[in-house]
């Protein structure tokens, strides 16, 4: 058995695909689980309760915290130290191993070019130190001997059906195919690395079933040499058959729009991955299991085809 925590979201859907490949009995854990593949096992629990981690995580070989809270610094600082802790109980008591899907929050601002797994800590945002202090609880467990686990870290994410959750797809890609202007946060002459969603989930699933993989960070597959935001816009409208129309939002302007949005709110002290260049670096992945990244233009085309013709 192997078992997805907060199965539903982009990454979660996308290795529930590609878990079976690994043995057919997949678990999806949520508070409202529903099916991506007919044989899956749906598990009501919410991870914010260790007694139901517990009896979610019961007789999985791996589990795979793939759980995507509401995108607010109150939420993000009350709930995930909980569920963290939770899903090391459950799988240090269960003999579980646990791989856990991080970003890149918690890295240090002053060179986000590249970033690699050995990358320096110092996050400048709110949101960031929930994530390092997650990480590194994490982190520590692995190296007490608590339970076997891994990191499986991801840059921004994009991807076919990757909605709501995508900041390229929410801020370019829907605008464009509504007639609109797209919509790119910061300067668009700066590098940005996106993580393909198949790709991450491929590579998710592999880690798990990877054991000398444990005990590790690791940078999911992505496509090397990003674009610049205008770059991507022009290849996105491009795949649209429509005209490249943008607008740079600004730090400042961010902020203002934060007034009347609270998502642009959450937004604004994430800005400063966008105001310089922003390249993940996945070659540890990438050069151990001989697994290239799809490239951007082909995601981009894939996307396109999947959700916009």
């Amino acid at each position: 058995m192997q078992t997805i925590l907060g199965a539903g979201g982009a990454l979660g859907t996308a290795l529930a695909r590609v878990l079976p490949q690994y043995g057919k009995a997949v678990r999806l854990v949520g508070r409202n689980p529903v099916k991506v593949q007919e044989e899956d096992a749906l598990f009501r629990a919410d991870l914010t309760v260790l007694k139901q981690v517990k009896a979610a995580v019961e007789g999985s070989r791996v589990a795979y915290l793939t759980a995507g809270l509401p995108y607010k610094l109150k939420v993000w600082q009350a709930h995930w130290p909980v569920i963290m802790e939770n899903c090391i109980e459950a799988c240090a008591e269960s003999g579980t191993r646990l791989v856990f899907f991080d970003n890149v929050y918690m890295y240090d601002a002053q060179s986000l070019n590249p970033m690699t797994e050995d990358h320096p800590i110092g996050p400048p945002s709110k949101k960031g130190k929930v994530r390092e202090a997650i990480a590194n609880r994490f982190t520590q467990a692995v190296e007490k001997g608590d339970i076997q686990g891994l990191i499986a870290r991801s840059a921004d994410f994009y991807g076919p059906s990757v909605k709501n959750v995508s900041v390229l797809t929410e801020t370019v890609i829907k605008p464009l195919s509504e007639g609109k202007k797209a919509n790119w946060m910061g300067p668009t002459d700066k590098k940005h690395s996106f993580t393909y969603v198949p790709d991450a989930a491929k590579a998710t699933a592999l880690l798990g079933n990877t054991p000398e993989a444990y005990g590790q960070v690791w940078h999911l597959p992505t496509a090397p040499d990003p674009l610049t935001g205008e770059e991507w816009i022009i290849e996105i409208a491009r795949a649209m058959k429509v005209a490249p129309r943008y607008r740079s939002v600004s730090r400042g302007m961010l902020r203002f729009m934060g007034l009347f949005s609270p998502m642009m709110k959450e937004l604004a002290e994430m800005a400063y991955q966008n105001d310089r260049d922003y390249v993940f670096d996945s070659s540890k992945f990438e050069k151990h299991f001989k697994i290239a990244p799809t490239p951007y233009k082909e995601g981009i085309r894939h996307i396109i085809e999947a959700d916009y013709s």
